[in-house]
């Protein structure tokens, strides 16, 4: 048995894939070969071509050159459905979910059997309990946070019952409960033969988790390794093709003044599965980054939609930005009091995947920022545009590029960009390095400790632990619509959080 095994052909094999768009080479002669239970890792920086190669063996693209063997047997995966029905399921980094449909129904339309709604609902309910995917079959996509997607996606592909499950940054938005319970998941699945194709930016679920990997830079592979006995580090210097630079310690100053400020700030929920705000109260000061974690579906969204104007409080004095009351303005008149925003999803609420680059650095400008007596100023535009293009290092081709051309980090990078260029008085940032490459929040996290060096408070809404341990002076918790006090980051244990993010604020 063991010897047939060995002799058994990869499950999945490509040779020699090639992919153009245009002048742009994505894929240049590349290589793989993931073998039956293996669970093997994709690494690279945002636009090595990781992406595109993934679309490739899922069918929703097609190469140029090359051939893709599956089972040691040549075959053309035409489209999506032609690779499902070899047993191959993917997640994507961004949800193809119908937002007006609910859970189950959304996981019904990637099936192709025709079961009753209410037997797959419990069909879903069973795998998500199994799993530790919790969601609710009967609630409508478009209530559910960023993280609850995240889950549905999974659950869609596990009902598959996949022989190959590929999977593009899948931990991006879980906590490390969630995370954990996913890696069960997948050794789980590969010891029973399931080859488990992984994208991921975090280095470190790579070691814990993957067989082996392959590195891919501008296209090409440039390095195969064993993750195990490969240091991070390493594995970074091969995508980047350069020795990682240490981040510089972070000279922290004094706070200053108080410059966003929540007080006893409620609101209901937009919905019936929704959460709502139950007093929640903070204060953030100039030059400090405070950081708010917890579970996905705790009330992130309607805090961040309170914050930034997009849902008004009750009260004008539930939210104070630099001293003044803003309670009941709109996002507009924060952002010209000095608030600006980065919010969780990058394409149709950060950018408009259509527009340029040019066109989306106008969408978050004010009136004296890009126009003057209502004329766009687009020489003034462009030059803003580019300047964030160079500071960020966005992989892009110039500033008339539609914002949808972009990997996800590079998005991410300009977004991030554009919002620092308003000089604001307060940033928040909802899952500021979401699915971004490891050199890429590098630059990211050091953009927003500068930031904080000028005066600038900064707030971020993260699910990644720990990206909030290493950026952020204090630390909060949100559960359940309820804000913890915010502790100094140093005074306080991970397991200590992971309680509060767990409702047992008692215990903690």
């Amino acid at each position: 048995m063991a010897s047939s095994a060995r002799l058994a052909p990869p499950r999945l094999a490509l040779r020699g894939i090639g992919k153009r768009f245009g002048v742009t080479v994505a894929n240049d002669g590349i290589d793989l070969t993931v073998a039956a239970g293996e669970i093997h890792a994709l690494l690279g920086e945002n636009g090595a071509g990781k992406s595109t190669l993934v679309k490739i063996i899922y069918g929703v693209q097609q190469p140029d050159e090359g051939e893709i063997l599956w089972d040691g047997v040549p075959v053309t995966m035409g489209d999506p459905n032609a690779a499902r029905a070899l047993g191959i399921g993917m997640v994507f980094q961004h949800f193809s979910l119908f937002e007006t449909l609910t859970v189950a129904e959304n996981i019904a339309l990637g099936l192709a059997s025709r079961e009753p709604i209410a037997a797959l609902s419990g069909r879903i309910a069973a795998t998500a309990a199994r799993y530790g995917l919790a969601v609710d079959p009967g609630r409508p996509v478009h209530h559910l946070s960023v993280g609850e997607r995240q889950r549905v996606e999974i659950l869609r592909c596990l009902l598959q019952e996949p022989k190959l499950l590929i999977m593009d940054e899948p931990t991006s938005v879980l906590t490390p409960q969630e995370v954990e319970g996913l890696f069960a998941m997948l050794r789980r699945l590969a010891a029973e033969g399931c080859s488990v194709l992984y994208i991921s930016h975090k280095l470190a679920e790579i070691q814990a988790l993957c067989d082996d990997a392959t590195v891919l830079r501008a296209g090409r592979v440039v390095a195969q390794c064993n993750p195990r006995t490969t240091s991070p580090s390493h594995m970074a210097e091969m995508m980047i093709g350069r020795a990682l630079a240490a981040a510089p310690p972070r000279v922290q100053s004094a706070p200053g003044a108080a410059v966003l400020v929540a007080e006893g700030l409620s609101l209901p929920a937009e919905d019936p599965f929704g959460t709502a705000l139950r007093a929640v109260s903070f204060m953030l000061r100039g030059g400090e980054i405070l950081g708010i974690a917890g579970v996905a579906g705790n009330g992130q969204k309607a805090l961040l939609a309170a914050l930034t104007g997009e849902r008004p409080a009750p009260r004008a004095e539930d939210v104070t930005l630099a001293g003044v009351p803003v309670g009941r303005k709109g996002a507009a008149a924060r952002r010209r009091a000095g608030l600006a925003a980065v919010p969780e999803e990058r394409l149709g609420r950060s950018a408009v995947a259509e527009l340029s680059l040019t066109e989306n650095a106008l969408l978050t400008g004010t009136e004296g920022d890009f126009a003057a007596h209502g004329f766009v100023r687009f020489p003034l535009l462009r030059r803003f545009a580019r300047g964030v293009i160079d500071t960020f290092k966005v992989v892009a081709a110039g500033e008339a590029a539609t914002a949808g051309s972009l990997s996800g980090g590079n998005m991410q990078k300009f977004i991030i960009g554009r919002e620092m260029g308003h000089a604001p008085k307060v940033l928040i940032a909802a899952h500021p390095t979401w699915g971004v490459d490891v050199g890429a929040a590098q630059a990211i996290h050091q953009a927003l400790r500068d930031m904080a060096a000028g005066g600038v408070g900064v707030l971020i809404i993260s699910e990644d632990l720990d990206e909030i341990l290493s950026l952020c002076d204090r630390i909060a918790v949100l559960h359940g619509g309820v804000l913890s006090p915010a502790q100094a980051v140093g005074t306080v244990t991970i397991d200590e959080i992971g309680l509060l993010m767990g409702g047992m604020a008692h215990a903690a």
